[in-house]
């Protein structure tokens, strides 16, 4: 996974971003051609350095940040070495000289990752600004990286593994896990999505048919290559029809974040609607 997390918008949000990643200095950050931030101090530096070309840089837009905060990830059980060593491989081929950025692994054993702080002023003056298709085309080039270290990795769109929805955002997620401990309240976000969901009756929003017929487009695309994978002569080529159709016949139908609260709500009125089905 490559997702686009935050901006730092200020010299003390990106030091407090920084303090973050490196476990306030605990943890060294790790830049270009293997340059290396230890201690609280250097990195104190750097976030005043970057802040200050922020500040200078001609023509900026008031709402413009001085960083994109990127985390790269995989499932749970990924070795962390050869994953820190595929995001070093990942952002020298993607960003190279030409952006600036610091990076350090999250190793607590559970989870592996990597944050990623890209500096949004470019060497040359370019300004990072990723559209969607470079999102994708991070996406491939993370998974390749991961590939070339042995570990298996696709970059497949979520819309193709039949998920219509975006992943949950990390401060609400921390926030929902902090009220399921009964350490918080419910976050806002999620309360007012839960008395959305819940008094719509059920009703289709006029997004839900665009979601359907982008599934249907999904479906004939995999059921013809199916077909014509198993019209191959290769036996490879057929075992692979083979496990398309698996694929297309497993396929989950996608269901919006409205769809699924309504769905629990409903399941928690009802209990018995779950053994039911």
């Amino acid at each position: 996974m490559v997702k686009i997390t935050g901006r730092t918008r200020d010299g003390a949000h990106l030091k407090a971003h920084l303090d973050y990643i490196s476990r306030n200095g605990a943890l060294a950050l790790e830049g270009p051609d293997g340059e290396r931030l230890e201690g609280r101090g250097q990195v104190r530096d750097l976030a005043r350095d970057w802040a200050e070309e922020f500040v200078l840089e001609p023509g900026r837009r008031q709402d413009a940040s001085i960083t994109l905060s990127i985390i790269l990830s995989m499932p749970a059980g990924t070795d962390a070495v050869r994953l820190h060593d595929a995001a070093r491989a990942f952002a020298a081929g993607t960003f190279g000289e030409r952006f600036p950025y610091l990076f350090a692994l999250h190793d607590e054993g559970r989870h592996p990752h990597v944050h990623l702080t890209v500096r949004r002023l470019g060497q040359d003056g370019e300004r990072l600004n990723p559209r969607k298709a470079d999102l994708q085309t991070w996406r491939e080039g993370f998974a390749r990286a991961l590939r070339d270290r042995s570990i298996e990795a696709e970059a497949t769109p979520r819309r193709t593994r039949g998920v219509a929805r975006k992943a949950e955002r990390i401060p609400v997620r921390k926030m929902r896990e902090r009220f399921a401990a009964g350490q918080g309240p419910l976050p806002e976000v999620l309360a007012a999505a839960y008395r959305a969901a819940l008094t719509t009756g059920g009703a289709d929003a006029p997004w839900l048919e665009a979601i359907r017929t982008r599934e249907l487009a999904i479906r004939r695309v995999l059921v013809a290559e199916a077909l014509r994978l198993a019209r191959s002569e290769r036996v490879g080529d057929r075992a692979l029809a083979a496990l398309v159709e698996r694929f297309v016949r497993e396929r989950p139908a996608p269901m919006t974040r409205d769809q699924a609260l309504r769905q629990r709500g409903e399941t928690q009125r009802d209990p018995g609607r779950t053994r039911e089905r």
